[in-house]
């Protein structure tokens, strides 16, 4: 669990590195503030300063990697330090799949990746909705999801994002705050989650039934969404594959564009 301190300096150190690079990194703050495990997380300090940081996330048998240097300190193999200690936690957790996630602009991530030998696996664009006027849309209803909803959650997880039945179920068991369940005339088919924060609102795990998909369900869905959380002040956010160019061009039509790109690196 990080102390409140260390979340601060994590924070300063990110903005510095972010301005330095004019890039943005992708430390998944909601899981960073949610701790449960001392495992995950590597800083180093000098001086009570924070020099250089690695994450850990994981998500069921597979666990994302990324961490950062101060500008400065880059050529004092602070960041090749970490790497170890994270990779042998990596090891004691026993996880199978590592990603290693960069920025799609920084060349020495890239190089420090290249020496590792981890090979390219996929990119994520990140897109902010750009304020487009939203009509009301009706013929479907969102509702909180329940323990009951969890067998829908895993196969949602499954059908569309290709994660194993095992990891979907441990994290689906996990998560109900935010997540929210689609029904169309009394039938569950698809699930979205809102993770709200004072300024921002961030979709996630957006996924429609194949049978109930090309209806426009997904289109009304997502207008809904983004109405809402806009009109309570909040830019909206989320991530999406390259690779899903259906996904992709569904959030471009209701406004959003790309802003960021985010490599991952599959690492053995």
């Amino acid at each position: 669990m990080l102390t409140s301190k260390q979340l601060q300096d994590i924070e300063m150190l990110q903005k510095e590195c972010e301005e330095h690079d004019r890039l943005q990194l992708k430390l998944n703050w909601e899981m960073l503030r949610n701790r449960e495990s001392d495992q995950l997380d590597f800083l180093h300090y000098e001086n009570d300063i924070l020099i250089a940081f690695l994450g850990l996330y994981p998500f069921g048998s597979t666990v994302e990697v990324c961490g950062m240097v101060k500008p400065n300190e880059r050529r004092n193999k602070h960041f090749s330090k970490l790497f170890q200690q994270g990779m042998a936690s990596v090891k004691q957790n026993a996880f199978k799949k590592i990603l290693l996630n960069t920025p799609a602009t920084s060349s020495e991530a890239k190089d420090f990746l290249a020496k590792q030998g981890a090979l390219y696996a996929f990119s994520e664009h990140q897109m902010k909705w750009q304020e487009t006027p939203l009509n009301e849309v009706d013929g479907f209803t969102l509702r909180q999801a329940n323990e009951e909803d969890l067998d829908m959650r895993v196969r949602l997880d499954v059908e569309a994002f290709g994660i194993a039945k095992e990891d979907a179920f441990e994290m689906e068991a996990k998560r109900t705050e935010d997540e929210l369940m689609i029904d169309v005339n009394g039938e569950t088919i698809g699930k979205i989650r809102v993770d709200k924060e004072e300024t921002e609102a961030w979709i996630y795990g957006f996924a429609i039934l194949t049978e109930h998909q090309g209806k426009g369900i997904g289109r009304k869905v997502l207008n809904q969404v983004v109405k809402e959380q806009s009109e309570l002040g909040r830019s909206v956010h989320l991530e999406v594959e390259t690779k899903n160019a259906h996904a992709l061009g569904l959030y471009e039509s209701v406004g959003f564009n790309v802003v960021h790109a985010q490599d991952y690196y599959l690492y053995k």
